[in-house]
């Protein structure tokens, strides 16, 4: 039952106090994108002598890497007692400040599941010409520990990619054009994040209806990308005026339709049914010819669930590769049965089963 104080919810108020409020073990998923500590002490300078509009907000600004630290652990201490025993946590940081939380995430007790390279597209450039330039930045998922049954949409993210699994480096833009949020010409938030990189996050790590928490809203792109992909969304954010951009950017916000949000099962969250279970259940029963799809190649079923060809007997997945010459085969989509006049996979029987159960 969600806590209805918590549902589809921002608030204008200090993290470290707002979250002290909500109840234990309330959320599925954090996503953080905390202050950076990014220690800038000048003005950069462009080589035509403008001023670069860098990140120098009093937000950011600790006296000490020891008063930074603790801060960090007040948060993260926090969102770990709020989030479920199977959720999970992403935190975004830099090089200034990613290697302290990483840290801090790991005596906390949270378990890292992988560090994740965002690459920026579009980066700014290192306009002295002392240092690399600085195009990415790094993001850490974590299960709250690591017994944790945490979600992991795996074969989502693999269609999302072109049928590949997606890597631990991603290439993505830097948020600008029409979702970068300005007044007057000028930006609202100075680390907004662009929604494409949310989007990947939620999907991967979050199902419709699941509540995510962000105590570091800012101008709001965690909860407006929650919104549109169906999920229950709660932030946080201390400053006035971002937070007012946020809840005008929300309001402007419409949630993707229901329809549309169904996203692909994982295989290990299926039940497993072996074929013999087909055979054990009468949904097919020994003696029936099976065929490959063009009904050049067929095979009778055994008592046992397993298939013989010529001189060939084994499981539905050992012969088929057998006849193809492979190492190995997929035997629910190679063999098909005959319903009516039509041929169909024997993948349907096994989706029919699963749908009864």
């Amino acid at each position: 039952m969600i806590n209805s104080n918590l549902k589809n919810k921002i608030i204008n108020g200090n993290s470290l106090l707002e979250l002290k409020k909500i109840p234990d073990e309330s959320f599925d998923l954090v996503f953080a994108d905390p202050p950076y500590n990014l220690q800038l002490r000048n003005q950069l300078i462009r080589p035509d002598r403008s001023k670069v509009n860098a990140v120098n907000d009093e937000w950011d600004q600790f006296e000490s890497f020891k008063v930074y630290d603790d801060f960090i652990i007040n948060w993260l201490s926090e969102c770990r007692r709020v989030l479920k025993k199977n959720g999970s946590i992403w935190v975004i940081g830099s090089y200034h400040n990613i290697f302290r939380v990483g840290t801090k995430i790991q005596d906390l007790g949270f378990w890292i599941l992988n560090d994740v390279i965002w690459n920026k597209n579009n980066p700014m450039p290192n306009f002295r010409g002392t240092r690399f330039t600085n195009a990415h930045e790094t993001l850490i998922w974590a299960s709250k520990d690591k017994n944790s049954k945490y979600t992991f949409n795996y074969q989502s993210l693999k269609c999302l990619n072109d049928d590949l699994q997606i890597r631990s480096t991603w290439n993505l833009p830097i948020c600008n054009g029409n979702e970068r949020l300005k007044e007057n010409g000028k930006k609202v938030h100075s680390t907004q994040k662009p929604e494409s990189l949310l989007h990947r996050i939620l999907l991967a790590s979050s199902n419709k209806n699941d509540l995510i928490l962000d105590p570091f809203l800012g101008s709001g792109t965690t909860a407006v990308v929650a919104k549109k992909l169906g999920r229950i969304f709660y932030g946080i954010e201390k400053d006035k005026r971002y937070f007012d951009a946020a809840n005008k950017r929300l309001k402007n916000t419409k949630p993707i339709e229901d329809n549309y949000l169904d996203t692909l099962q994982n295989n290990r969250s299926k039940p497993r049914i072996p074929f013999g279970s087909l055979v054990e259940m009468g949904v097919i029963k020994p003696g029936t010819e099976i065929y490959d799809q063009k009904k050049k190649v067929n095979a009778k079923i055994m008592v046992d669930g397993s298939i013989k060809y010529q001189q060939s007997e084994g499981s539905i997945h050992k012969v088929a590769a057998k006849i193809l010459g492979a190492e190995s085969c997929n035997g629910w989509t190679y063999w098909h049965y005959q319903s009516g006049n039509t041929l169909k996979p024997i993948d349907e029987l096994r989706q029919r089963l699963r749908h009864n159960n």
